[in-house]
């Protein structure tokens, strides 16, 4: 017995029920209700309560209009200040601020990738595709990982070629000024990325921030290295740069982590947690079995099991698990999908999985855990 995104039919128990379960009365069979009072009627138009499938498409269809909506905002921003400080480097000279606008050009077409990838993911599922195409996301994050490692590669390079051989710069307050204006913008598009990336879960989103906020370091280089030359330490300019490019290794690990993890299907153990607490409060439920989570581009579902007494009618069971993944779609945060599987608890030497147990006898189990664990 299990319960999934939709169902044949309704159960017969004297009331009027949608697809999902949900009757004439509203939510109080399922342990819940809904916002009242001026303020919850404010919180139901940003976020109804509903589980309906035209409902989950489209808000499938508005995080993915946020992502999108994000990445044109911070191209604008971006090439905007990239062609500003491209004026100064024409007028100034200077090797430092030509390699940070090319760190901006380069950013703001990280947007390519992911705005592809954010346009396929709405597309529909297929027989093929079955789970759709959310992990187009990851694979862009791929890309936005070798965009900052080449980033810090360039930098590097930079620095140490500025170290061989130094070079005058002109127009200093210009240069400083385009500095900070770089520093300025990328950092602004990289809190906004992150921010929208994490809202709509994103890792491939949340990475492009981190790389425009390498970005931001380096233009920050270019300005304390404008100051150190202005005050006739010509190497200030190379040394920092070499400072960023190690910072920016560091960022690059971050964001290669995160990627890494979408794409070996990681979650978060306390969302593994909470919805173990959400199954055992669900009416109904003797204990809890195996519980999966996996990321499908900002999407989250689970596949869980649970144990009810074996005396209940098929419809019985059903109904305890449609009830548990009610409550995990109302609960979890992203999580759009859920299927619950309904097992009879076993008792005495009773066994419901004799017919399966010789397959499954070397699966792997999963394990809480060890806090230092590196490869989370």
């Amino acid at each position: 017995m299990s319960a999934s995104d939709h169902h044949a039919a309704p159960p017969d128990d004297g009331h009027t029920h949608d697809a999902h379960g949900h009757n004439e009365h509203g939510h109080g069979a399922h342990g819940h209700e809904h916002p009242s009072g001026v303020l919850g009627r404010f919180k139901e138009l940003f976020a109804p309560h509903s589980h309906d499938a035209a409902v989950a498409v489209d808000t499938e269809l508005e995080t993915s209009r946020q992502g999108i909506r994000a990445l044109i905002i911070s191209f604008a921003v971006l090439a905007g200040t990239a062609l500003l400080q491209a004026v100064v480097v024409l007028r100034s000279g200077s090797v430092a601020l030509l390699g940070d606008t090319l760190h901006n050009f380069a950013d703001a077409l990280t947007a390519i990738p992911l705005g592809i990838a954010f346009t396929l993911g709405r597309r529909a599922a297929t027989r093929r595709y079955t789970y759709g195409y959310g992990r187009a996301e990851d694979l862009a994050g791929i890309v936005v990982v070798g965009f900052i490692a080449a980033s810090s590669a360039l930098a590097g390079y930079e620095a140490i070629q500025r170290l061989l051989r130094p070079q005058d710069v002109h127009a200093l307050g210009l240069v400083a000024a385009a500095a900070v204006v770089g520093f300025a913008g990328n950092e602004l598009v990289a809190r906004y990325r992150i921010r929208v990336g994490r809202q709509i879960g994103s890792a491939a989103l949340v990475a492009d921030g981190l790389h425009a906020r390498t970005d931001g370091l380096t233009s920050l280089s270019v300005l304390l290295g404008a100051g150190g030359v202005a005050l006739g330490f010509r190497l200030a300019d190379p040394i920092i740069g070499l400072v960023i490019t190690v910072a920016i290794l560091v960022v690059l690990r971050d964001a290669a982590r995160e990627v890494y993890r979408r794409l070996m299907d990681a979650v978060d153990p306390d969302l593994v947690d909470r919805v173990e607490v959400e199954l055992r409060a669900t009416p109904g439920v003797l204990d809890v079995g195996q519980v999966r989570l996996r990321w499908i581009g900002h999407a989250l579902r689970a596949e869980c099991e649970v144990d009810v007494d074996p005396g209940l009618s098929v419809v019985e069971g059903h109904r305890v698990a449609e009830e548990a993944q009610h409550r995990l779609l109302h609960h979890v945060p992203r999580l759009t999908a859920a299927l619950v599987h309904a097992d009879p608890a076993e008792r005495g030497n009773a066994n419901h999985h004799q017919l399966t147990a010789h397959h499954l006898a070397d699966a792997p189990k999963p394990r809480r855990e060890d806090p230092g664990d590196q490869t989370r």
